[in-house]
């Protein structure tokens, strides 16, 4: 008999098995399909959300041939790559001079003899909506002409065609309330639009802008801004010129220099895809390029084979299943004359099969789901594809992966069933073979020089290492596993029967059992890991953060002063509009001698309010001036912490001012205002505001429990009524003031040092006044909510603006963590579900003989159960630890760079925490194997029919 002739046996046996056996083939096929769908799908989103080169001009030239644009150099001659995105002027050029940058650049002059153009312009502006009024960019472009086609596309209604039209793309269309044929009215000159259609930029679909005709809003606001004076001027951006070439011609690379001799920055299609060579480009020699070709290759392969892993473990012992049911009818080929190569190929023919039906089953679905899910995946990514991008070899090397894993994965039952004698395999009989005793002595060097490498990567900041490191202690855990699954063994000693026989079992048949918790553990790790990593970043970055005002306040601020402001008119305002709970907070402003927000400083006639740092060295920041870097170099990270956040360095680091303040930044204010925007509750503090004592909230500023107040009480001569009232020269004085001092954490509170009571501003000669309101936001609000409470002020007079805690709900690294739970979770059911059905497959003899002897029918529901349970939780907590070693690792790597940057800049965070994600580990720990043993015990028939015991 040929080779080919008995794999054509094989192949057939092979194909009939798995059609006899079709729920364990459906789960062999499913295992490999799944991991190919989603490279599949992966790719094809990958390969068709990556803009190509000419979609990407496409995006931004339209149909158009070029751009053209002038500089802020005024016409010098400059230099520029083909790309249009770098330019210059030479370097043996002069530096031009401030007349000739204010020369007009003749753009127009620059085009090629014979070309048509349009021109665009745009300027931000604020325009009225459905539900009040949002701020916005106005584009005059002619939206209809072919040139804007690819770049701007009409999704609804019909492009503005006349000056009083307009045109919404859909995110704003969405947001403001608008509908075709709404009026949009442009504050300021008060200029009145015809909604006329909706647009849509395929590469933003999450632009938010206006479109109308050139000269439909710019001129007409300027010459409003002429006549009257109330009316601020636009502040457009500076022009630019979309070019179409002459017929046949389009803008060639000469037409660039030309047009650089003129002062001209050019962005050409033509150009752009068919470069020059650097002989011909003049900028050439000063531009440097960048690759990551290498370090991208090695990550998809890294990444390539920890997958081919996590499948051939999994899909093993389902082919260990298939050969356990099997083994009788491989033994009657074994008998029949067949050698052990011939068994084990029909083994191997099995994984063939089931790995090609896997494969093309798996890349059809990719194709399939992509296709159905692109108008999803095109909303989340922002951007439409330019087309559904196919690339054969991709997608030829992404199925043969399937088919490959699947052989891959039949390997070790087909030795294991080679070797099996004639006689166990027609009789039933298992026959006993013991462990290696080599593999976990090398598991376990390997796994201490895995962790080893790993950490040594992560002190010397090489990634490299620390991948190595950790796929070696990964591996190393591996080879530990059939050590740690036989301890089981004896922990089943003082359980209850059924948790004993499936602990004893695990432990008897390590060969499914490990390979089942191997895999598990695999998918966990990867899991724990990117979510270690992901929690640390993100208490990292929240560490970092410095926010504009306390998270959830929200503060009314008046922009006009005295008497003119009508804060009452602007508090109702927002009171009604924005979600605000409880009640304002009121605050105002305090100065000394004339306003110098009015009466502007010029020499020594307006006053000065300072709040006096004393001296020593527990009221300086030591990680600024002299000395700060030698300190620096001597501090560890969390030694940089706890100097970071003393008083006097949060003074340094939060240096915001705001609410009128000046840089005293001194409040007026009573117990509310810290309740509602400090967030200090504490009764002695309230106690001490209404006894008139300030309360300090950065302790660097106070000696004994005082702090020193220094008011220079200057008045300007144009300050006829306060001048009046305090004739004479400039005086300064110095006053020392009790105060409240508030613990230390308070220091970082933004914008406010000091709460001051009225009557002891008053008493100490200064001047005070309302200036604004506090206020608890219930929630965020939406855009609805935000341009009915702008319209509401300003048809309270636009006399008070808002301010809004910047802070930002990070839900991306919580989806991630729930993405990352979910697929180790499923993993891990699915692992769990394959060593039971091995389970039940190996121990059918023993519950036979168990319901012999009178076990009770929900044994063998139970026995399910906890056979499942063992491996799930088995290989949960092995891949949480393994997880562990590489988000160490990296974590370490980003500390060695953090401590680099702060020993540059004492004043830069080295802070590099690491934190576990909790919620994902306990949902692993806890929720997983519990669902897996429940389900596994839900899905197994309680009956049984008894049967003659074999041997």
């Amino acid at each position: 008999m040929s080779a080919f002739s008995g794999w054509r046996a094989a192949l057939r046996i092979a194909r009939r098995d798995a059609a006899r056996a079709k729920g364990r083939s459906a789960l062999v096929v499913a295992m490999i399909a799944l991991p190919v769908l989603g490279v599949t799908a992966a790719d094809l989103t990958y390969r068709s959300a990556l803009p190509t080169k000419a979609e990407e001009l496409t995006a931004d030239l339209g149909a158009a041939d070029a751009r053209f644009a002038s500089t802020s150099l005024g016409p010098v001659r400059l230099q520029q790559m083909p790309d249009g995105i770098n330019w210059g002027t030479p370097e043996d050029a002069p530096e031009p001079s401030p007349e000739v940058q204010a020369k007009p650049v003749d753009v127009s002059a620059a085009f090629p003899e014979g070309s048509r153009y349009l021109t665009e312009r745009s300027v931000p502006a604020s325009v009225t909506t459905r539900h009040g009024i949002a701020d916005t960019e106005i584009s005059e472009l002619r939206l209809f002409d072919p040139m804007v086609r690819g770049r701007i596309e009409l999704t609804d209604g019909a492009y503005p065609r006349k000056r009083n039209e307009i045109a919404a793309t859909t995110a704003f269309a969405d947001a403001s309330g608008l509908s075709i044929g709404d009026t949009v009215t442009v504050r300021g000159p008060e200029q009145t639009y015809t909604l006329t259609g909706t647009v849509e930029l395929p590469a933003d679909l999450r632009a938010d802008s206006l479109y109308a005709l050139p000269g439909s809003v710019i001129a007409p606001w300027q010459k409003a801004a002429d006549r009257d004076k109330t009316v601020l001027p636009p502040q457009p951006s500076d022009p630019k010129w979309l070019v179409k070439g002459p017929p046949g011609a389009g803008v060639t690379w000469q037409d660039i220099l030309a047009a650089n001799e003129k002062g001209v920055v050019v962005k050409s299609r033509q150009v752009a895809l068919d470069p020059p060579p650097d002989s011909e480009v003049p900028m050439a020699g000063t531009s440097l390029g960048y690759s990551t070709t290498a370090e991208a290759t090695a990550a998809v392969l890294t990444v390539a084979a920890m997958a081919v892993l996590e499948i051939v473990l999994l899909a093993g012992p389902a082919f260990a299943v298939g050969a356990r049911r099997s083994r009788r009818q491989l033994g009657l080929v074994g008998s029949c004359g067949g050698s052990r190569s011939q068994v084990r190929a029909v083994v191997l023919a099995g994984g063939a099969v089931i790995g090609g039906v896997g494969a093309v089953t798996g890349v059809v679905a990719g194709f399939g789901l992509t296709a159905l899910f692109r108008p999803l995946i095109e909303d989340y990514t922002g951007s439409r594809f330019g087309e559904l991008t196919v690339r054969p070899w991709e997608i030829l090397g992404i199925a043969a992966l399937g088919l490959v894993t699947g052989v891959l994965a039949a390997l070790a039952p087909a030795i294991v069933a080679g070797r099996q004698s004639v006689l166990e395999s027609l009789t039933g009989r298992r026959g006993t073979r013991r462990g290696s005793r080599v593999l976990p002595v090398v598991g376990a060097i390997a796994l201490t020089a895995g962790v080893a490498v790993a950490v040594y990567g992560g002190v010397a900041g090489d990634t490299a290492f620390v991948a190595g490191g950790s796929v070696l202690a990964e591996l190393g855990v591996l080879g530990c596993i059939p050590v740690i699954v036989g301890f089981l063994g004896r922990l089943g000693r003082s359980l209850p029967l059924t948790p004993r026989i499936a602990l004893r079992d695990a432990a008897r048949n390590r060969g499914r059992t490990a390979p089942a918790v191997a895999a598990v553990m695999a998918a966990v790790a990867g899991s724990v890991a990117i979510a270690t990593y992901t929690s640390s970043s993100a208490a990292e970055q929240a560490y970092d953060y410095v926010p504009n005002m306390t998270p959830g306040t929200l503060a009314l601020t008046a922009t006009e002063l005295g008497a003119d402001a009508e804060l009452p008119r602007s508090r109702a305002a927002v009171e009604q509009n924005y979600p605000v709970s409880g009640k304002a907070a009121d605050f105002g402003r305090v100065w000394a001698g004339s306003d110098c927000s009015v009466h502007h400083r010029e020499g020594n006639d307006c006053g000065e309010l300072e709040l006096v740092k004393p001296t020593g060295e527990d009221h300086r920041c030591p990680l600024k001036g002299e000395g700060a870097k030698e300190l620096a170099l001597r501090l560890s990270a969390d030694e940089h912490k706890r100097v970071m956040n003393s008083p006097a360095c949060m003074d340094e680091n939060y240096t915001m001012v705001a609410f009128g303040t000046a840089e005293h930044k001194i409040v007026i204010g009573g117990a509310d205002v810290l309740d509602t925007y400090v967030k200090l509750d504490d009764p002695a503090a309230a106690k001490a505001l209404e006894a008139g004592t300030p309360v300090l909230l950065n302790s660097a500023y106070a000696k004994n429990g005082e702090v020193t107040l220094k008011a220079t009480h200057a008045y300007s001569d144009q300050d006829g009524k306060n001048r009046a009232r305090r004739p004479g020269a400039a005086r300064t004085t110095t006053d020392r003031l009790k105060v409240y001092v508030a613990p230390d954490r308070y220091a970082a509170t933004p914008g406010i040092r000091m709460v001051m009571p009225r009557k002891t501003a008053e008493r100490l000669g200064l001047h005070v006044e309302d200036y604004g309101s506090f206020y608890t936001l219930g929630r965020e609000a939406t855009d609805a909510e935000r341009q009915a409470a702008y319209a509401a002020l300003a048809q309270a007079g636009n006399k008070a603006y808002l301010m809004a805690s910047d802070e930002e709900l990070r839900t991306e690294d919580d989806t991630i963590l729930l993405i990352l739970a979910l697929f180790a979770g499923v993993v891990t059911l699915g692992a769990a579900a394959i060593t039971t059905g091995l389970s039940k497959a190996d121990a059918e003899a023993d519950l036979t003989t168990l319901s012999a002897v009178g076990a009770p029918p929900g044994l063998r529901r139970s026995l399910s159960g906890f056979q499942c349970l063992v491996v799930a939780l088995t290989g949960v907590l092995l891949g949480t630890v393994a997880g562990l070693v590489p988000a160490i690792a990296l974590r370490l790597t980003d500390l060695r760079a953090a401590l680099a940057e702060m020993r540059a800049d004492p004043m830069q965070s080295a802070y590099t925490p690491i934190v576990m994600p909790w919620e994902t580990v306990g949902l692993l720990a806890l929720v997983v194997p519990v669902l897996a043993g429940l389900l596994a015990a839900a899905l197994t028939g309680s009956r049984q029919r008894l049967t003659r015991r074999a041997g």
